[in-house]
């Protein structure tokens, strides 16, 4: 193939078409349980955190609820995958191992928000939310229903050492999912293949790149409980049991209902044992058939 400019620029379209197919081709789970926030600047302040807001009856003036009580701050990230084409398989029209690399670009572009998602939930024992403990703990701060400061849990156990590999429950139908996903600039597919690029000048390399800035963070505590005890049906129980007694400040009910059931590959047998089974081995109906959709994630073991 004649290296020029045109030759060039239907070879960028190509890698840029298989980029996309990749990305078409991708499976992504984080969009289930991750609010996308856009972000403007090189960091976000998430003060808003601090309060779930509750109607009151209307009794005298108004009560501006304060939303600015915490200061949990996600800064955004720099990420990048970059493809380097030798110029002598251009010139020797030695193409085809290339499609496939862009193809497989777009996959790990898909990828990167699960794992950050997913790697961040799986660090909830040890990193902490916006009030300061971590983000699956037993000691989690709120008001009773006396305006006096106690805690709540999200967790068995609160340190993450059992037996087992992390699993959530969550409940996922409200605005504000159990994790943030915070995007300052979504991937895009740049090139420097012009045949004066410094790159093609000293190392006869053609290349292409994706780049992108965001990160994650932890939403409500309330929402999510996490587990590294085994999957059993008690633990399962237990755990919708606490969701569903979640309360704000001052005793009030969140009203939640558990959907969803997050899981890696080591946990599948047990989570279809639990949700995809009418009936108990040995006879008996189950409780729990079908009381949450399954999610089973690679990236949770």
């Amino acid at each position: 193939m004649e290296i020029n400019v045109v030759n060039l620029r239907n070879l960028g379209i190509s890698f840029n078409a298989a980029f996309q197919r990749g990305i078409g081709q991708a499976a992504s789970y984080y969009a289930k349980v991750a609010t996308k926030v856009p972000s403007t600047t090189k960091s976000e302040e998430y003060g808003w955190l601090g309060k779930i807001p509750n109607v009151r009856e209307w009794v005298g003036d108004r009560q501006v609820q304060n939303i600015m009580s915490q200061g949990y701050v996600i800064k955004n990230k720099d990420f990048e995958l970059t493809i380097a084409v030798d110029r002598n398989d251009i010139n020797d029209d030695n193409l085809g191992l290339y499609s496939p690399l862009f193809e497989e670009m777009g996959t790990s572009t898909m990828a990167n928000p699960d794992q950050l998602v997913f790697n961040l939930l799986s660090a909830g024992w040890t990193t902490n939310g916006f009030d300061n403990v971590p983000f699956f703990s037993n000691a989690h701060p709120i008001l009773d229903v006396n305006g006096v400061p106690t805690t709540y849990t999200n967790t068995v156990p609160s340190a993450g050492g059992g037996p087992s590999a992390p699993w959530f429950l969550m409940a996922t139908a409200r605005a504000l999912k159990p994790v943030l996903f915070q995007e300052r600039k979504p991937f895009e597919f740049v090139a420097r293949d012009r045949p004066e690029d410094e790159n093609v000048f000293s190392r006869k390399e053609f290349v292409y790149g994706v780049d992108a800035r965001h990160n994650v963070g932890y939403g409500f505590p309330q929402f999510c409980f996490g587990s590294t005890e085994a999957l059993t049906p008690a633990n399962y129980g237990l755990a919708r049991t606490a969701i569903m007694s979640m309360k704000g400040d001052y005793g009030r009910p969140l009203g939640l209902i558990p959907d969803t059931l997050v899981y890696g590959p080591t946990n599948e047998n047990a989570a279809l044992q639990i949700l995809n089974a009418q009936f108990l081995v040995g006879g008996g109906s189950n409780i729990y058939w079908k009381t949450a959709e399954q999610m089973n994630v690679p990236w949770l073991s």
